[in-house]
C-alpha cells in the first residue's frame, strides 16, 4: 500500500497534474482578487481613521492622567491572542526584533503590537514549515536522489534558513513598493499643499485635503497625510508629528520638508515660500530622474539589439539575394 502511495506521488503524471493546478488556482487567483478584494483606498482611509481614533483616545487619556498626577496607566492592554501569547512567553522581541525591526514595519505601512506579533510568530514557525516541506521532498519523494545525502541535508537546512528570511524580504518588498509610491507622487502632494496654504487653510486642513486628492494617485502617501493630520492635532508638540512622517517614509524629500515645516513652526517663518521652494526643488528631482533613466536606455538596448534585432534585419536584406544565389546554382 504505502509503495502505491509513493509510486503515485513520484510518478510524472502526478507531479504535472499538480503543477497544472497550481497554476490554475494562481491564475484564477490573480484575475479574481481585483474583483473580490473591494476598494483599498476605503479600507486603507477606515484603518487610518481607525488609528486617528486610538491617538485621540491615548493623547486625552494622558491629559487625563496629568490632571490626576499621574494615576493610573495610560497603556491599554489587548486581549492576549494565540501568537501574542507565544511570543511572550519565549520572548521573542528581545531576540529577533530591535528598533530597526519596528522602524522597517512602520515603512511597510504595518504599525501597532499586533503586525510586529505576526512578524515574530512567522520568523519562529516558518523555519520549521520551509524544513518539513524540504524534507518531504528531498526523502519522501525522491527530489535530488541522484546527490549525495549530505547535499541534501545541506539542501534542506538551507530552505529552512530562506524560510527564517522569509519575513524579512517580504517586509523589505513591501517598504520598497511603498517608498516608490510615495517618491512619485510627493511633487504632486506638495503643489496641492502649497495651493491650499496659499489659499489661506491650515497646515491640518492641507493635510487632510490633501490626502483626500493624492489618494487616487497614491494610497500609502494618503495614508501618511493622514496620520500626519492626525497627529497635529493631537500631539502635544507638533514636531514630533513631522518627525514621524519622516520616520516611517524614510525619504529624504520628505525629511528635507519636514525639517523646513519645523523650522517654519519655530520661527515663524512663512510655510508658503519654505513648500514653494521645496516643491520646484522635487519637480527637479523628478525630471532629473526620468532624464537619468532615458539616458540610460541606449546602453541597456545595444545588447538586444544585437542579439535580436540585427540577425533579423540581415536576414530581411540578404535573404532575397540568398534565394537567388541558391536559385542560380551560385555566384558566378
Amino acid at each position: 500500500m504505502s509503495d502505491g502511495i509513493v509510486e503515485l506521488l513520484t510518478s510524472p503524471q502526478f507531479v504535472v497534474a499538480i503543477l497544472v493546478s497550481i497554476s490554475v488556482f494562481a491564475t484564477l487567483f490573480t484575475l479574481l482578487t481585483p474583483l473580490l478584494g473591494g476598494n483599498e483606498l476605503r479600507s486603507r482611509m477606515k484603518t487610518v481613521a481607525t488609528e486617528r481614533d486610538e491617538i485621540r483616545a491615548r493623547e486625552r487619556a494622558r491629559l487625563a492622567s496629568e490632571k490626576q498626577q499621574n494615576r493610573g496607566s495610560l497603556r491599554m492592554e489587548a486581549k492576549s491572542g494565540g501568537m501574542r501569547s507565544v511570543v511572550e512567553r519565549l520572548d521573542l522581541k528581545k531576540a529577533l526584533a530591535d528598533a530597526a525591526t519596528i522602524e522597517k514595519l512602520r515603512a511597510a505601512g504595518f504599525r501597532g503590537q499586533q503586525p510586529l506579533n505576526v512578524f515574530l510568530f512567522l520568523r519562529l514557525v516558518l523555519p520549521f514549515a520551509f524544513l518539513i516541506v524540504a524534507l518531504l521532498y528531498v526523502f519522501g519523494l525522491g527530489g535530488l536522489s541522484e546527490q549525495p545525502t549530505a547535499i541534501r541535508l545541506l539542501a534542506c537546512i538551507g530552505f529552512a534558513y530562506l524560510g527564517f528570511y522569509s519575513p524579512n524580504i517580504y517586509i523589505s518588498n513591501k517598504a520598497g513598493k511603498r517608498k516608490t509610491s510615495i517618491k512619485k507622487a510627493w511633487p504632486d502632494a506638495l503643489d496641492l499643499m502649497l495651493i491650499c496654504v496659499e489659499s489661506g487653510m491650515s497646515i491640518e486642513a492641507a493635510f487632510r485635503k490633501v490626502s483626500e486628492e493624492i489618494g487616487t494617485q497614491s494610497i500609502p502617501l494618503a495614508e501618511e497625510l493622514v496620520l500626519v493630520g492626525a497627529e497635529l492635532s493631537f500631539l502635544q508638540e507638533r514636531r514630533l508629528a513631522y518627525e514621524n512622517l519622516a520616520n516611517r517614509t524614510g525619504l529624504e524629500s520628505v525629511k528635507s520638508v519636514s525639517q523646513a515645516l519645523i523650522q517654519a513652526e519655530r520661527y515663524g517663518t512663512p510655510v508658503g515660500q519654505a513648500l514653494r521652494v521645496l516643491a520646484a526643488e522635487s519637480r527637479d528631482q523628478r525630471m532629473n530622474e526620468a532624464e537619468k533613466k532615458a539616458a540610460a536606455l541606449p546602453p541597456k538596448l545595444t545588447v538586444p539589439m544585437i542579439l535580436f534585432f540585427l540577425p533579423v534585419l540581415f536576414g530581411v536584406i540578404l535573404g532575397p539575394a540568398g534565394i537567388q544565389i541558391s536559385q542560380r546554382g551560385g555566384i558566378f
